[in-house]
């Protein structure tokens, strides 16, 4: 069964000929002919989320696991406003979106419609592509099918070869329900995608073999995108000092996997940390999570600054000097050996070394807080896992702690917001391979908490909230924290858990106070698959900031 509306019909066969098979969709009644296509046919994988804010975090979750576009379907008005943060966090993420907005005539637009915008090029600077369709409501209207179907093409296109979120305005004129068993129209599939290669200039070759501190930082990546051969390779050289990010899904005994733990202890000791400034800095990856090696590398200029791989290049330092187009794994076994020799990479790792020693003494003697049950969730978490972590504390705490190898680690770190974390963890665990853990704080967790009106979260998904009552983080920043504006406007404190929500949701519920009953909670809570659990954590709200600034002060 399939619409009656011809251009509604090129959308839901062109999308089948292309393979996109997960659709997201909100309720509407303009969006009518799009739902009754898709939720009709076997091949696609359709799901029912009411939120558009939750249902567009929760698509995106499943791309970014799955790699390949998702469509989000919603009705007239305010409904794709709410698409809003997920649009701009995939757009700055880079994993592939298709907005279909469904919308009326042209000529009802502005005339005093209830449920009516004005949707085209309503996500103008956070968008790869946005488009409307033309109506057609005759099949010998060939030219208009015809545009439709490179604007369908081209959209789905760009969503793929660059990885970003694409939107596709659709006007529909009532009756919207009509359905008709035969295709009126056949789409066709063009442009197809072709592989983009890039060399690696001859320059940038010139300028590594000679720099005696190069810097290399790895930061928001997939799982899988360098081997453990490849970073021996790397990490040989005496002259390439590497350092990776939780989210970077890189583990290596010659790298640096606590960037803060390195750099905040000297920050603020310029003879100290200067011996750290690099003559080359190659990112790979996407956003940088740690403010301080940012800061520090505007401060102490390098020379110059190249990124790798097809992740948007950003002039994170002001030095950026080219983007190297192929991937990392391809970047490094074009390396020869570098022609100068120093005690770059050997000092900083010594260096480090002695940090984690002091950390260990500083990790016994830590006191219940927020930092001690970061420590006690990452000791025991299972391998072969999905760890989502949310973003503001939970994420910067996560920066302090190695990972486990067998874990593959995603964050919403393109715009780093802590609205939908939730939304998308639950998305990623519908379609991932592995049991799916997510961490986060409360503020984040309750700011989302729509995300548990959820029909699809699986038996075996898990949520840990870091309970701090407020925004802890805040804590941490420079400022007077001891008055009621601070309180209130800032940290904005609260009294709330998260039983309530469980029950609601029926998701199992489980309160930890303080180390003592940390243990047996956390056991039952990892091994429990018959239904979600949620594990909700209380640390105290005022000592919190006191326990991690310490610890940046014991490693001095």
């Amino acid at each position: 069964m399939l619409p009656e509306i011809i251009h509604a019909q090129q959308v839901i066969l062109l999308f089948k000929k292309r393979g996109i098979r997960h659709i997201v969709i909100s309720p509407g009644s303009r969006n009518a002919p799009l739902t009754i296509g898709f939720t009709n046919d076997s091949f696609f994988k359709c799901y029912s989320i009411v939120d558009e804010r939750c249902a567009s975090h929760f698509g995106m979750g499943i791309a970014q696991q799955l790699k390949e576009p998702v469509a989000l379907v919603c009705t007239s008005g305010s409904a794709l406003l709410n698409y809003y943060p997920a649009v701009t966090e995939a757009f700055y993420s880079e994993i592939p979106l298709i907005v279909l907005s469904a919308d009326r005539p042209p000529h009802k637009i502005d005339i005093g419609d209830g449920q009516t915008i004005r949707q085209q090029q309503v996500y103008a600077n956070h968008i790869l592509y946005d488009t409307q369709l033309e109506m057609i409501n005759d099949s010998s209207n060939a030219e208009a099918i015809a545009t439709n179907e490179r604007l369908i093409n081209k959209a789905i296109n760009i969503s793929v070869s660059q990885n970003g979120p694409v939107h596709i305005n659709v006007p529909f004129e009532e009756p919207l329900y009509n359905t008709v068993v035969e295709t009126i129209v056949d789409p066709k599939v063009m442009d197809l995608l072709k592989n983009n290669s890039s060399s690696i200039p001859d320059s940038f070759h010139k300028q590594w073999s000679s720099a005696q501190r190069k810097l290399v930082i790895l930061s928001t990546l997939n799982p899988g995108v360098l081997t453990q051969e490849q970073l021996d390779k790397l990490t040989s050289d005496s002259t390439v000092l590497v350092m990776s990010e939780v989210s970077s899904n890189l583990v290596h005994e010659k790298v640096i996997w606590g960037i803060d733990t390195l750099i905040a202890p000297i920050e603020k000791d310029d003879e100290a940390i200067a011996h750290l400034q690099p003559d080359m800095v190659v990112t790979i990856g996407g956003m940088i999570v740690s403010k301080k090696i940012k800061q520090y590398l505007r401060k102490f200029e390098t020379k110059t600054h190249y990124h790798v791989g097809n992740r948007k290049a950003y002039d994170t330092f002001f030095k950026l000097a080219g983007h190297i187009k192929v991937t990392p794994a391809a970047w490094v076994e074009s390396l020869e050996p570098s022609q100068a020799h120093s005690d770059y990479s050997s000092y900083w790792l010594s260096f480090f070394k002695d940090y984690l020693i002091k950390r260990k003494d500083y990790l016994q003697m830590m006191p219940w807080s927020d930092f001690k049950a970061f420590e006690l969730i990452f000791n025991d978490l299972p391998s072969r896992i999905t760890l989502q972590l949310g973003n503001s504390s939970t994420i910067r705490y996560a920066q302090l702690f190695p990972m486990n190898a067998t874990h593959q680690v995603f964050s919403n770190r393109g715009t780093s917001g802590i609205d939908g974390s939730t939304s998308t963890a639950i998305g990623a665990a519908v379609v991932s391979q592995q049991p799916t853990v997510f961490i986060t704080g409360d503020l984040s967790f309750f700011y989302d908490s729509n995300a548990l009106w959820n029909n699809y979260i699986p038996a075996h998904f898990k949520i840990i909230v870091i309970n701090n009552s407020g925004g802890g983080i805040f804590r941490i920043l420079p400022g007077d924290k001891d008055n009621d504006t601070f309180h209130t406007y800032f940290e904005t404190t609260h009294e709330l858990d998260a039983s309530h929500l469980c029950k609601m949701f029926d998701i199992n519920y489980s309160r930890v106070d303080d180390e003592n009953a940390f243990a047996k909670a956390y056991k039952s809570f990892l091994e429990d698959n018959t239904k979600p659990q949620l594990l909700e954590i209380f640390t105290p709200r005022l000592e919190n900031d006191t326990v991690l600034l310490d610890y940046f002060k014991f490693l001095k």
